[in-house]
């Protein structure tokens, strides 16, 4: 037997900031047995209103979720899309469509392996033996397997009903609830790079069906939609009045259309500012199913409008839930029963979204980066994706369990690599949000620095959106941060020296991070690139240190800075610049280490073997 055979993985949490939910749906007959689908965290099903909550699919190909759907005609019956919708640098991805016939008990694959990203799935109200998909397809290259999907032998077979070109996919597909032969779906043209991003295009559109998928229409301009490009679309149909159709349309100006026929005829209703932001990581409007006039729409924040679109009031400010929003569900029979999805986990108002109870027992965190002290119990560190960096205790000399209230804050933002002081882990430490925003902390004042380095000359520094840090194994006083550049600082952090070249390709093609986004301008930093990705000293010699990057370079020195030597091209069967994530120098031997190559973002998913 193995060494670790007998060793089992324990939850430590934290549940209390959790983590992106994607998706949401609801056994509507008991409407306390909620399902949601996270973005790296599984399906989860609560049978007590969101007091409690199981994990029901550990077991299939991936934990990557992008949407779920209940047969609410039979709920024992379930289906899961994997890969989910919002294409931001941190998106996972996804393997094929699943589906449960016991409630989660057991899944079986239902193919769609190759499309990545599923971000709709709509089971026919009448016929369970009918399904549509919306896939979305890949954020980072071409894909044939995009468009929209349907079976109607229960997932035997499928059909490719709608497709777009190899970079276009599905943004929303919606189900009129009056009518399960009419469809209306959004297409979207988008592709992301590791140096930028774009949104819009000219096969992106919107496309109606009124013969269950078999023929699509396109609406266009000539039917009240924007000229020129369109980028991503949020679509819904009020159920109480299925002539009302609303979409949230990313263009030249974003706005807010109406059809009060069905979706034949648009006409922009809204240019608020209120109405959403950020359309590539949002885009999704719902309506109250009573009244026709009442429209949520949800991003960074939630906004609502009463009178149908034109005028927006925000309802959940940026510091109130938690901040970018994706998943909503509204009783059909009871609109103030309602479950919002977002970054930071998910609430539940009762009372049509005047209160909210935040769900504190989802263990969704999205970790960048996992760390450890030595200190008895030990602690562990780690960032977070849009919920900052923290420290929790690995065990306790209880029995009471480790608790939420037991975690630590550390630092907002994105939280990525946190480096304890060894000097004293209790107090002192490093801690990052994104672009490397670095800070060295102090736990009994609270106090932090930031002590991001800087260059006096005319030479700007780049830094990734998950930039590296390292501590030195031999000296506690110095540490070592990257931009382009290895930057080492002998008193945690108070000054800087530089002790290398640039050590990426600097190809200056590849550094248009600001002009990112396509048709709605985006620069949050997530673009930046020919940057250093890991620093990493080793622990048998602190003059030898290992350096990767975004764009394949692998850098070594042996003299503690004085000269650098490019290690890529030892690296057999290695990409040509693939991305180097983490570097494990050997704590035995001086001269090994171990280097992680990935280059799924040049839409390569082939694995590979570099010896």
């Amino acid at each position: 037997m193995s060494i670790f055979g007998e060793m089992k993985a324990r939850s430590i949490g934290p549940a209390g900031m959790s983590g992106r939910v994607t998706c949401i749906d609801v056994i509507e007959s008991d409407p306390n047995t909620i399902f949601i689908g996270t973005a790296s965290g599984g399906v989860w099903k609560s049978t007590s209103g969101g007091a409690t909550w199981e994990p029901i699919a550990d077991t299939i190909g991936t934990l990557n979720i992008g949407s779920l759907a209940i047969q609410q005609s039979n709920p024992s019956v379930i289906w899961v899309g994997t890969g989910e919708g919002n294409p931001r640098n941190s998106q996972s991805s996804g393997f094929g469509l699943y589906r449960t016939l016991d409630g989660g008990k057991n899944w079986e694959l239902m193919g769609l392996e190759n499309t990545r990203n599923i971000h709709r799935v709509i089971v026919h109200p009448s016929d369970p033996n009918t399904v549509w998909v919306g896939a979305q397809g890949p954020a980072w290259g071409d894909n044939e397997n995009r468009g929209v999907y349907k079976t109607t032998d229960g997932g035997k077979t499928w059909k490719n009903v709608l497709k777009g070109a190899a970079g276009v996919g599905i943004a929303d597909l919606v189900i009129d609830p009056n009518n399960p032969n009419k469809l209306i779906a959004s297409m979207w043209e988008f592709r992301r790079n590791p140096w930028t991003f774009n949104s819009g295009g000219e096969g992106s559109g919107m496309f109606i069906t009124h013969d269950g998928g078999e023929t699509w229409v396109e609406r266009t301009e000539k039917d009240g939609l924007p000229k020129g490009n369109l980028g991503r679309m949020g679509l819904a149909i009020a159920p109480s009045n299925s002539e009302r159709v609303y979409a949230l349309i990313e263009a030249e100006k974003n706005e807010v259309y109406r059809s009060d026929d069905g979706g034949f005829n648009w006409v922009s209703v809204s240019k608020d500012e209120n109405a959403f932001n950020r359309p590539f990581y949002y885009s999704d409007i719902f309506v109250d199913p009573e009244n026709e006039n009442r429209v949520y729409s949800l991003w960074s924040r939630v906004s609502q409008s009463e009178d149908g679109g034109k005028t927006w009031k925000v309802i959940i400010p940026y510091y109130s839930v938690h901040p970018d929003n994706h998943a909503f569900w509204i009783h059909p029979n009871d609109p103030s029963y309602i479950i919002l999805g977002n970054d930071g986990g998910m609430a539940i108002s009762r009372d049509r979204a005047d209160t909210w109870r935040h769900i504190e027992n989802l263990p969704l965190a999205q970790y960048y980066h996992i760390n450890v002290d030595n200190e008895l119990p030990y602690n562990v560190y780690g960032g977070m994706q849009d919920n900052g960096s923290w420290r929790g205790p690995g065990y306790l000399w209880s029995r009471n369990g480790i608790r939420n209230v037991y975690f630590e804050g550390l630092s907002g933002g994105d939280g990525f690599d946190v480096v304890p002081d060894p000097d004293d882990a209790s107090r002192y430490g490093y801690s990052m949000s994104q672009q490397g925003y670095v800070q060295r902390y102090d736990l009994k004042t609270g106090y932090s620095k930031g002590i991001r380095p800087t260059i006096a000359d005319t030479i700007e520094l780049r830094f990734n959106w998950n930039a590296p840090i390292a501590q030195d194994a031999t000296d506690n006083n110095t540490i070592y941060f990257g931009s382009q550049f290895v930057h080492k600082s002998s008193d945690k952090g108070d000054s800087w020296t530089t002790i290398s070249p640039d050590l990426t390709t600097n190809d200056t093609s590849k550094q248009q991070q600001l002009k990112s986004g396509g048709l709605t301008f985006d620069v949050t930093g997530a673009e930046n690139y020919t940057t250093l990705t890991c620093i990493n000293p080793s622990k048998k010699d602190n003059q030898v240190i290992w350096v990767g990057s975004d764009d394949g370079r692998l850098s070594l020195t042996q003299d503690g800075g004085k000269t650098w030597k490019s290690l890529e091209g030892k690296l057999p069967g290695m990409p040509k610049g693939a991305w180097i994530p983490q570097i494990h120098p050997s704590n035995h031997d001086v001269n090994e280490a171990f280097v992680v190559v990935n280059d799924y973002r040049r839409n390569d998913w082939q694995p590979g073997e570099i010896v």
